[in-house]
């Protein structure tokens, strides 16, 4: 019975520390889990986080791509730009050399306008002392406006050569048209005819009396028959009547 006893107690002893053990590894286990998933937390917290900067890096490396696109776009557009403005800018130059080339050839002409203005209507003038004497004092006063106009300085040499060529135009209308105005021949109040420069006449007021303008004598001659085509001539100048065709004698060498 002893012995039973010492053999109950010692299983008892036994399993009691059997239990113990088992609670202390059950103990270490729970720890052991505990930070087993502790870890994986942490790792999952570092992984969420190391996505984010990974996500954030990846948008701002996206839109450093996208930046450079666009510059790149940008620098290759500024590229053509200049090099459109470099041919622009070779062009501009030459055509400066060439208006400056223009420029010296304007001011050597500019100076050599006012004398060949003044040569031309020096010819014009002596063209009309040659010419039928029709208007005279008209044409000549004129000339003397345009000379005196070609010796004021502050004329530009395009305005003396644009007064010299109208006084060359006035003067080749007179060639293109019929004329009739009153004047004084030898005393008697008469109706002057021009027609164009192929002869100048005159008929007096009373038409009884009708004459040509000699150019080669300088003098008028009285002439005959001729009396009827002349008052019509005057009165197509006057517009006094249409105008039609006329029989006028043309002296040699006359007009």
């Amino acid at each position: 019975m002893k012995n039973y006893k010492v053999i109950a107690l010692a299983t008892v002893l036994s399993f009691s520390f059997l239990v113990q053990a088992n609670e202390s590894e059950a103990v270490v286990v729970e720890a052991s889990m505990e930070n087993v998933l502790e870890v994986g937390r942490e790792n999952q917290q570092l992984s969420a986080a190391s996505q984010s900067r990974i996500d954030s890096t990846e948008r701002q490396t996206d839109k450093i791509v996208n930046e450079y696109k666009v510059v790149a776009k940008q620098v290759e557009g500024l590229k053509l730009y200049n090099e459109q403005k470099r041919i622009q800018i070779k062009a501009q130059l030459e055509l400066m050399d060439k208006l400056d080339d223009q420029l010296d050839q304007v001011v050597v002409m500019q100076r050599q306008i006012p004398p060949l203005a003044q040569r031309m209507l020096e010819s014009l003038e002596n063209f009309i002392n040659l010419d039928t004497p029709f208007r005279i004092e008209e044409r000549q006063n004129r000339i003397d406006l345009v000379r005196a106009s070609l010796a004021k300085p502050k004329v530009t040499a395009s305005e003396q050569v644009r007064q010299v060529l109208e006084a060359y135009n006035i003067e080749a209308e007179y060639g293109r048209k019929i004329d009739s105005y009153e004047a004084t021949v030898e005393g008697k109040v008469v109706n002057i005819l021009v027609v164009g420069r192929i002869g100048m006449f005159y008929q007096t007021k009373d038409e009884t009396e009708t004459g040509v303008w000699n150019n080669d004598s300088q003098s008028w001659e009285i002439i005959d028959g001729y009396r009827r085509p002349v008052r019509d001539g005057i009165r197509m100048a006057k517009k006094l009547a249409p105008t039609d065709m006329l029989t006028i004698p043309v002296l040699k060498g006359g007009a």
